[in-house]
């Protein structure tokens, strides 16, 4: 029997943090974005599609990234993350749940990704199965302080609503 809160709508928060390394590829909402560092991590390190992965999996109650994709898992190793996603939409659907919006921000002293937010959003809404009107990007430095400032990583954080349907 469903209750009274099943069509209420759920959000839940999303953070991820990499270190910029040489050597790897900078990769934000699925785009490669040309620059001399790359973000480190197990997979290819979207920080942006991590925290927005992590947000979906908060708000239905599901656990976080790391439970359904453990970064000990060699079927992980350089996987994209829009794939992650994908698979985080089907089980969401399977659950009957469907996406009102995503609010991210990217936090990171450079490149400058204004360029590619729009190609991010169309990428992260077509792992969604949605329109990218639902999703919001948006970017910031750490005002050369911290780790951020100095160029020494990068970070994302998401917000992201969802409702039984």
């Amino acid at each position: 029997m469903k209750s009274a809160e099943d069509s209420l709508p759920r959000t839940g928060f999303g953070y991820d943090v990499h270190r910029l390394t040489a050597g790897r590829k900078l990769i934000l909402g699925g785009v490669e974005i040309p620059f001399e560092k790359g973000l480190d991590g197990h997979s290819d390190a979207d920080v942006l599609v991590h925290a927005i992965t992590d947000a979906l999996l908060g708000a239905a109650a599901l656990g976080d990234i790391g439970k359904h994709f453990p970064n000990t898992d060699p079927k992980y190793h350089n996987i994209s993350s829009l794939a992650l996603l994908k698979h985080v939409a089907g089980l969401l659907e399977s659950m009957d749940f469907a996406l009102i919006n995503v609010d991210a921000t990217v936090i990171l002293e450079r490149p400058k990704i204004l360029p590619h937010v729009e190609t991010m959003r169309k990428n992260i809404a077509g792992a969604l199965g949605v329109s990218p009107e639902l999703i919001s990007i948006k970017a910031t430095t750490g005002e050369a302080m911290g780790f951020v400032g100095r160029g020494e990583g990068a970070a994302a954080q998401a917000v992201a609503t969802i409702v039984r349907f």
